[in-house]
């Protein structure tokens, strides 16, 4: 085989695996978890059920990937603390900047998961394994708060007994997509106006209050 065929056949390979994804993420938030098939999503992808499994093994194995691909936004193999988002918001010399761009990025991924996590959440509580994908997603969205919580403390004094530790946890809390689902999708709040509320109130939650600024007797004249 040329390299010319192998490229055109690896092409055709990943186009393929995409369309399965989309596919399942369109069954997945329109039926839900455990209705879909396999053989539904092949068909809705116009696939054969015998290539579906023989590239993803199982249903669970779809929504993992498929997880992993909406949160990212792209199919690189890039963690999220390595992502452009994260290294911006932890390396910006204002905190409350920084809370500004982790929140901001957190409504970026939410408009594209948000539905998704929403699905997960709902069949976790009847499928043990989608209650431990559940559970890993909280975890990890805990080590990202976390990482980001410690970067804050460098810059600033946090509120009056709040440690890291505690931040993370408040940010985990604030910035739940569950949160962010009851606000924008149910109570229909703008992407924009759940990121001011968000920023807002981790701005006051974790930040010391600024000393209020005072005015010479010149510029009050």
């Amino acid at each position: 085989m040329t390299a010319k065929n192998t490229g055109v056949r690896a092409a055709r390979t990943t186009a393929n695996r995409a369309k399965m994804l989309a596919a399942a993420r369109k069954l997945f938030t329109t039926r839900g978890y455990t209705p879909t098939t396999m053989r539904a999503i092949a068909d809705e992808a116009g696939m054969a059920v015998q290539t579906l499994y023989f590239t993803f093994a199982t249903k669970r194995a779809i929504l993992s990937e498929l997880l992993d691909v909406e949160i990212a936004g792209d199919t690189e193999p890039i963690a999220t603390m390595d992502r452009p988002w994260f290294t911006a918001a932890a390396t910006a010399p204002d905190p409350v900047e920084q809370i500004r761009r982790q929140v901001a990025a957190a409504a970026t991924i939410y408009a594209r998961v948000g539905p998704l996590l929403e699905v997960i959440r709902s069949a976790a509580a009847t499928d043990p394994e989608l209650a431990e994908l559940w559970q890993t997603n909280i975890t990890q969205r805990h080590i990202v708060q976390l990482r980001l919580a410690e970067a804050l403390t460098t810059k600033t004094p946090l509120r009056a007994g709040i440690t890291a530790a505690r931040a993370a946890d408040i940010a985990l809390a604030t910035l739940a997509p569950e949160t962010f689902h009851l606000l924008v999708h149910e109570r229909g709040w703008t992407g924009a106006e759940w990121e001011s509320w968000a920023t807002d109130a981790l701005t006051l939650h974790l930040l010391a209050p600024r000393p209020l600024e005072t005015s010479t007797p010149e510029e009050t004249r």
